[in-house]
Formats: structure tokens, C-alpha cells, sequence
């Protein structure tokens, strides 16, 4: 009878030991990289997720591209940056010369960048609401030129009329009745006056002899004198 038991448990340990030897093994081949695919084990190899790898990254790179390609369009449909421009103002402001303005600068803009128009400035015979262009040359007559329809920059003295020198100064000696009168507080007579008496006399040796002729005296002659020369 003990002998029999003994068998039986012999028996029972060696089934045991097959059944772990199996369990093992099942286990380890679930761990060195096999998956189920339709019910069966099939082995996962490098060479599968290396074929994979590729797709992934194409995927990837082609969602990048296409991102790109997006900021790409947004970008197109910035504006550009407008630029700058440079002007020449001359004539009556305070300060002639080369301006930098930014790209669509009004007249009015490119003056005020000049220091301004001076009291002698005829500012109204200039549309300072017009757009500037890059090389633009934007010349302020005086008063005395606007009088005369002269609104352009004088481009040299040949080109100036008789009687009035580049700077805009009037000639005592060579001047028009017209021109003359140009003059803050000239009119008519003082003028035929001032044409008289550079006849009679041979002309005018210095400005101050303005302050001889009849109806002129100190206080014209102020006004006058920085507008006139022999």
C-alpha cells in the first residue's frame, strides 16, 4: 500500500515538472517578442518595426510640410515693409536740404522735417497734402516770387527774370515797377519813386540810400531791406 502512494506522488511530481518546464517556456517566448495575430503567435522581428519606423517618420514630416506650406501662406500675405524715400526741400523753411521720410510722407510732412516755413514762405502755393515721391525736389517760393507766378525752384541765375537775383532778393537798380512793388509796404508810387531816383542818380551805390528816395524812411526800409539788393 505505501509503496503504491509512493508511486502515485512520483508520478504526480514528474507531471508537475513537465507542466512548469512547459509554463516556462510558453512564458519566456511571450516575452522575447511575440504577439497574437488572428488567434496564432507570430514572432515580432526587427526587421517588422524597422519597416514600420519609416512610415511613421514620413507621416510625420509630411504633417510638418504641410504646416509649413500654411505659415508659408500666411506669410505671402503680409505686406511688405513700405521703405523710405528722400526728398529735397529748399526755398523758404527754415532749414533746406535732404530729408529721409517714410514711403507715403505728405508734403506738409517733408516741410515740418525742413524746420518749417519761414514768414516769407508763400506755403499756400504748395499742395502739402500731395503725396511725396522718392527724389522729389519740393521748392517754397516766397511771397515776392508767388506775386511774380514764379513757384518753381529757379534752376540757375541765368534762368531768373531781371531784377530779382537767385536768392529771391529784389534789384534796387535793375527791378520793375512790378517788382518794386513786390515789397512790403511799396506800392505804386514808391515804386515810380524808386525808378526815379536811380535815373536821376545813375542808380542805387548801396540799399541804404533807399531810405532818399521821397515817401521812404526808416521804418520801410527795415521791412525792405533784407529783401532787396544793388
Amino acid at each position: 500500500m505505501c509503496d503504491q502512494m509512493q508511486e502515485k506522488l512520483h508520478a504526480v511530481r514528474v507531471i508537475l515538472a513537465v507542466l512548469s518546464v512547459v509554463i516556462s517556456a510558453v512564458v519566456s517566448g511571450c516575452a522575447g517578442g511575440q504577439e497574437r495575430d488572428g488567434g496564432e503567435l507570430v514572432e515580432v522581428t526587427e526587421e517588422k518595426v524597422t519597416e514600420d519606423k519609416p512610415k511613421e517618420e514620413a507621416k510625420e514630416t509630411k504633417e510638418a510640410g504641410d504646416s509649413g506650406a500654411e505659415c508659408g501662406k500666411i506669410r505671402e500675405s503680409v505686406p511688405e515693409e513700405t521703405g523710405t524715400i528722400y526728398v529735397h526741400v529748399c526755398g523758404e523753411v527754415a532749414s533746406p536740404g535732404v530729408y529721409e521720410l517714410p514711403a507715403g510722407s505728405r508734403l506738409y510732412e517733408a516741410v515740418a522735417a525742413a524746420g518749417g516755413l519761414l514768414d516769407s514762405a508763400a506755403g499756400e502755393r504748395l499742395n502739402q497734402a500731395a503725396e511725396a515721391g522718392d527724389g522729389q525736389q519740393i521748392y517754397v517760393p516766397s511771397r515776392e516770387e508767388a506775386a511774380l507766378g514764379l513757384t518753381d525752384a529757379p534752376a540757375s541765375l541765368g534762368n531768373m527774370p531781371e531784377g530779382m537775383a537767385e536768392d529771391g532778393r529784389i534789384s534796387l537798380n535793375t527791378a520793375s515797377k512790378e517788382q518794386l512793388m513786390t515789397l512790403s509796404g511799396i506800392g505804386e508810387a514808391k515804386a515810380a519813386s524808386i525808378i526815379s531816383y536811380r535815373e536821376e542818380h545813375g542808380g542805387f551805390q548801396r540799399i541804404e540810400e533807399l531810405m532818399e528816395v521821397e515817401g521812404i524812411k526808416e521804418g520801410v526800409f527795415n521791412k525792405v531791406k533784407d529783401q532787396i539788393k544793388i
